[in-house]
């Protein structure tokens, strides 16, 4: 079973591999030496996010129809694929935009979409083969393995592409993106080979019946009971909210960091894209940490030292900027990394006590819309901010500033909000027997 685990590792790291370029290389090409919106920029680089609701639809559909004898597999190919094509036409599309920026745009949103598209075909595919091939009892053993091999791709990746972009030219990160695409496919491919089982008989291929109603009916469905089944509990709201603030605001610097490198202090494009490598080392780090300590420190607590840690990071980051201090600048990228591995598996953890035994599915599907949600929220409101900042203080750096000091503002709202959950109060509401029954209905629609 490890080989295994490795084997969803490794279709997880290829996955994510495709979106550092994107997000920690491109989206530095396009604001800064392209002279793009960062709004424009955050919305192209946020599609996958954008289409995660799709993600149920998807799910449904292949546990219907298997292909070639598989229920899994071939839809992580499309996926896969999909973000190989995206992330290896992806810097030709935004030399188009440069040149012609309708016929540009036009391409970009196909591009960037397929990309976006294959991101969720591939993540509900390879997540769902996760957990049927791991039992109740594996699934957390499987998540820590594809995720510690996921942040050491990354880490990998962005030092790679790096050294594959000295010196920087519009044919050196073409070069750069093909490689990390074709490396993605060939890692992915090699994690698929004998890790799913054949379907052999009809009634495993044919899988569950279908409603007579339609399976898109009967997801669509199922999706509005559990809305209002959710709506019904007031902890769950907070959570739902808590959610979306911290991670919009842990998130939004995605797409502006970068950048923001470059316009302060100048840095080449082969020393920015090393950035996420920093932040993720200091993030593996930091779950290191965060394991040892978490039998000592109550996880009120962690997410608090995780959130303020977070505050901390933003405030050296602008005061960084204001200073023209690169040494500041590194520092708070550091903390950045450290409190977000804390915030990271202290909020999992809390978000595990915020489910109720045989609803799991029911209160995860919730989080895990309030993830996609921040992630999109954050990344589109940091450029909307940063490109009105800019437009109107005349200084490229005034606006990352204010960004980075807003998204500090939307921690402490998130940690405000924070004191008024209560997860025993959130149990008392969730088994009360009008909304366990209501919840039930949800699932067996």
């Amino acid at each position: 079973m490890f080989w295994k685990r490795v084997q969803i590792g490794l279709i997880h790291v290829a996955v994510a591999m495709t979106l550092v370029p994107i997000n920690g290389t491109l989206n530095r090409v396009m604001i800064k030496e392209l002279a793009f919106s960062a709004a424009l920029v955050a919305l192209l680089a946020s599609l996958p996010y954008l289409f995660s609701p799709i993600q149920v639809a998807i799910g449904s559909f292949s546990d219907r129809n298997p292909l070639l004898g598989y229920r899994r597999s071939p839809y992580i190919v499309i996926g896969l694929l999909l973000c190989v094509v995206g992330v290896i036409a992806s810097p030709a599309t935004a030399y188009l935009m440069a040149e012609n920026f309708w016929a540009g745009l036009a391409l970009g949103v196909l591009v960037f979409g397929a990309w976006g598209m294959g991101f969720n075909f591939a993540t509900v595919s390879y997540f769902s083969l996760a957990s049927e091939l791991s039992g109740e009892r594996g699934r957390s053993r499987t998540i820590s393995i594809m995720f510690f091999i996921m942040i050491v791709g990354i880490i990998a990746t962005s030092i790679g592409l790096g050294r594959l972009l000295e010196p920087y030219s519009p044919a050196a990160l073409e070069s750069a993106f093909r490689s990390v695409a074709l490396l993605a496919l060939v890692l992915g491919l090699i994690g698929l080979i004998g890790l799913e089982p054949r379907l052999t008989s009809r009634r495993d291929a044919v899988g569950e019946i279908a409603s007579p109603i339609g399976p898109d009916h009967a997801e669509r469905q199922s999706w509005r009971r559990l809305f209002g089944v959710v709506r019904e509990n007031r902890q769950v709201t907070r959570f739902f909210w808590y959610l979306i603030l911290m991670l919009a605001a842990i998130l939004g610097q995605d797409v502006l960091l970068e950048p923001f490198a470059a316009e302060a202090f100048g840095m080449p494009v082969n020393v920015t894209t090393r950035i996420t490598a920093l932040w993720g080392v200091c993030f593996l780090v930091s779950l290191l940490i965060a394991g040892a300590l978490e039998t000592r420190i109550a996880k009120r607590s962690m997410v608090r030292l995780g959130g303020w840690g977070a505050i901390l990071a933003f405030i050296l980051i602008a005061a960084s900027g204001l200073m023209a201090s690169t040494s500041v600048f590194y520092s708070g990228v550091v903390v950045l990394g450290i409190a977000t591995g804390l915030a990271t598996v202290s909020n999992l953890s809390l978000m595990l006590d915020m489910t109720i035994p045989g609803k799991v599915g029911l209160f995860i599907g919730v989080w895990g819309m309030a993830n996609a949600v921040a992630r999109l929220m954050g990344s589109v409101l940091s450029g909307l901010v940063r490109d009105a900042i800019n437009q109107f203080a005349g200084s490229p750096v005034t606006g990352y500033v204010v960004v980075f000091l807003m998204l500090a503002g939307l921690l402490l709202a998130s940690l405000a909000l924070l004191h008024t959950i209560d997860v025993n109060a959130f149990r008392r509401q969730a088994e009360s027997p009008s909304l366990v029954e209501r919840a039930a209905a949800a699932q067996e629609v």
